[in-house]
């Protein structure tokens, strides 16, 4: 079942192969390597990276083609654990964190300042009880974050997390935040704030997702990227985020994996229920002592690479209601001055959410789920040479806008029509902004998955955020884990849990579960392995 055909070349045996070469992949690569297994990555396209890359799409502006601010990744062990600054990585960060207009009118738009208490000061002006709310909810955030990042991130059930959690704030506290973080967004700003502004700024948050805002498990969300936007903010790679791609690349090899671009994996071959090995698109075989972790979506793995019949059937029934997330379109620009926004405080932001106060934002998801092309999209919007002055020349702006069209509309013309309304937005909030715009490249959903096989349909969360598919439920039911039926396989994608978001910990996931797997005392093992194949190989 699954084994190589006639004709097919054995080219090695590794200890491990990871299937693509995106910063899942190669977190996975890194961790593995470290322990030390012989690990090689195959990549499919050209270059690694997979939703981490940037290029200069106008000549002298930088593009983050895909995932533009990473503020998981200041608390993700996955990353912090690896050192990447020992391999060229630096971060930046913008004046302002995050600002969300309430109105294509407003003057004085509410902001994330990087100190707490600023930004307390400032909802205080609109509503004192806000502005001691928001230092409440910094200061409970700061007794809660390790232990809750452990539960959000580790494997599920996670364990350590929720023990120490308990300890922290004891049980009937930790029963009330639990209710607390399954409340849809829209209720949660409700209980937490008075005014509009204050609201508005967890609920654009909340929208990072494909979650509805009043859908219960919308809150975590936004609370989770609010406190960070607050804590940590959102920071950016110095030079592009093709630099943090390059750091991933620099350590996975320093620990001493291979990584094979333009290699396409067709098949895994399964032999008596165990993952063996991979058939390349060129007809080569790789075969893997231990572990096979596949950074690649869960239809792309149970659905395209392995054996049908090496697979439950139940888990292939399940998969036919896996639910993407919603398509996405990028709009990228080159302006050759700032953006002359009407708020004149969004000028030093960094992110901004545009297009939607909590109303028009439950409106705009209401369109996304009835097949409606947004009249007025909302939007995200990235100020890149604000974040980072390396983006392009002095005086310009290197920016981009982030929006969806609904599940399932992934034409060309569809996403021409919204592209064009997000000019409108955006022309509507900065008087004069189509003016400054001497370049606008547009990367409909088509275009996305061309360029990476895992944001299929435009979708860039690996799955559906939603609660029907998190936690045990992703990518399917009974599973919430990387292990699959297969022994020796992992997936190791955003379409395992924790999910979608620039945080290696699918990867890393991965990488500890076949480690656990293997043994401790599986490492001498390997290494006298692998010396004896050298010998053996060499002429």
């Amino acid at each position: 079942m699954g084994t190589p055909d006639v004709g097919t070349t054995v080219t090695e045996t590794v200890d491990a192969i990871v299937i693509g070469a995106g910063h899942n992949g190669l977190v996975a690569a890194s961790v593995l390597a470290d322990a030390g297994w012989d690990v090689v990555v195959l990549e499919a396209e050209s270059e690694p990276g997979g939703a981490v890359r940037s290029a200069e799409l106008v000549p002298g502006f930088v593009t983050d083609l895909y995932s533009a601010f990473y503020p998981l990744s200041q608390v993700s062990p996955a990353l912090l654990n690896l050192g990447l600054e020992d391999h060229g990585l630096s971060w930046s960060h913008a004046p302002v964190v995050v600002g969300h207009p309430l109105s294509s009118d407003d003057t004085d738009a509410p902001v994330i300042h990087a100190d707490p208490q600023a930004t307390a000061e400032l909802l205080a002006q609109r509503d004192p009880r806000d502005g001691a709310a928001w230092s409440r909810l910094c200061e409970q955030w700061q007794a809660i974050k390790e232990p809750l990042v452990k539960c959000l991130f580790s494997p599920f059930p996670p364990v350590r997390g929720p023990i120490q959690l308990l300890r922290s704030i004891g049980t009937a506290d930790a029963i009330r935040l639990a209710r607390f973080l399954m409340l849809p967004a829209s209720l949660m700003a409700a209980e937490l704030f008075h005014d509009e502004a204050a609201r508005v700024l967890l609920l654009g948050n909340a929208m990072h997702a494909d979650v509805p805002p009043d859908a219960p498990g919308s809150g975590v969300m936004g609370y989770l990227l609010t406190m960070l936007a607050q804590d940590t903010g959102y920071p950016v790679p110095v030079g592009g985020a093709g630099r943090l791609t390059a750091a991933l690349v620099s350590r996975a090899r320093h620990a001493g994996a291979e990584i094979r671009c333009a290699t396409r994996v067709d098949g895994i071959d399964v032999h008596s229920g165990r993952a063996v090995g991979v058939r390349t698109e060129g007809g080569r075989v790789v075969r893997a002592r231990r572990a096979i972790i596949a950074d690649v979506s869960a239809p792309t793995l149970y659905s395209g690479l392995l054996p049908r019949d090496s697979l439950p059937p139940r888990l292939l029934d399940d998969l036919k209601n896996f639910a993407w997330d919603t398509p996405v379109l990028k709009v990228n620009y080159a302006l050759d001055e700032p953006i002359p926004w009407r708020s004149a405080n969004l000028r030093g932001a960094g992110t901004i959410h545009v297009g939607a106060d909590s109303h028009e934002l439950v409106r705009w998801m209401a369109d996304l789920n009835t097949a409606v092309i947004p009249q007025k999209p909302f939007m995200l919007f990235g100020q890149m040479t604000t974040a980072d002055p390396t983006r392009s020349p002095s005086g310009t702006e290197s920016a981009w806008a982030y929006t969806h069209l609904p599940r399932g509309v992934v034409d060309n013309a569809s996403a021409d029509l919204l592209a064009d309304r997000v000019d409108d937005v955006l022309e509507a909030y900065a008087p004069g902004f189509r003016a400054r715009a001497i370049g606008r490249v547009v990367q409909r959903p088509g275009d996305l998955e061309n360029a990476d096989a895992n944001l299929h349909g435009g979708a860039v969360n690996g799955g559906t955020a939603q609660l029907q598919q998190q936690l045990i439920f992703r990518p399917v039911p009974g599973t919430g884990r990387s292990e699959t039926p297969i022994e020796g396989l992992y997936l190791g994608s955003a379409s395992a849990h924790p999910g979608g978001g620039v945080h290696g910990m699918c990867g890393l996931n991965a990488a500890h579960a076949a480690l656990k797997s293997d043994g401790a005392s599986g490492w001498p093992r390997r290494r006298l392995n692998r010396l004896l194949t050298n010998v053996i190989d060499k002429p």
